[in-house]
């Protein structure tokens, strides 16, 4: 392997590790999040409110902490996903690929990724709810994470049939 190469991965290797810690603080700031909203429930409906007056806490604030646990569920999904991509990094370090395990991983990463598009559906749900409430949370869906999933599950296929075939040739010679 080249050294730009090696050095890519390094990099990555690094960053993914680095987005696991910062995707684990989030998930923690968010379970801190949920109970202070217990405490601290007027101060949460005021930074919400867009239109003073107009929220009834009594609804929104259930509606918030389910997101927040929600959101909680996909801090966890997103670390397999990370988990699984740093296995798939190190293997390609290591200078094989193309072995059974990336192809699980992928199609690991290929569900994680359906979860999250999913639960990004959730909040946008959580979000129009909020609105008509009168908060001012911008949320819009995207494509983009949709044709990753398809990708995610192509490549474990791709990975798995490239298994397959080496498996049998290496049965050949």
């Amino acid at each position: 392997m080249n050294t730009s190469a090696t050095s890519a991965l390094k990099i990555s290797r690094a960053l993914l590790i680095l987005l696991r810690v910062v995707n684990l603080s989030m998930g923690i700031g968010m379970g801190l999040a949920l109970i202070a909203s217990l405490p601290f429930a007027e101060a949460m409906v005021t930074f919400f409110t867009k239109r003073p007056g107009t929220i009834d806490a009594d609804w929104m604030l259930p509606v918030l902490r389910i997101w927040l646990v929600a959101a909680m569920a996909m801090v966890a999904i997103v670390h397999v996903f990370l988990t699984r991509l740093l296995g798939v990094v190190d293997s390609v370090g290591d200078g094989d690929p193309f072995v059974a395990e990336n192809a699980q991983r992928l199609r690991t990463m290929a569900v994680c990724g359906f979860a999250i598009e999913a639960l990004g559906l959730l909040f946008g749900v959580f979000a129009a709810t909020m609105n008509a409430a009168g908060s001012n949370i911008e949320w819009e869906p995207s494509l983009t994470g949709w044709l990753a999933v398809a990708l995610l599950f192509v490549l474990s296929q791709v990975f798995a049939e490239g298994t397959r075939m080496r498996r049998d040739l290496d049965g050949m010679i």
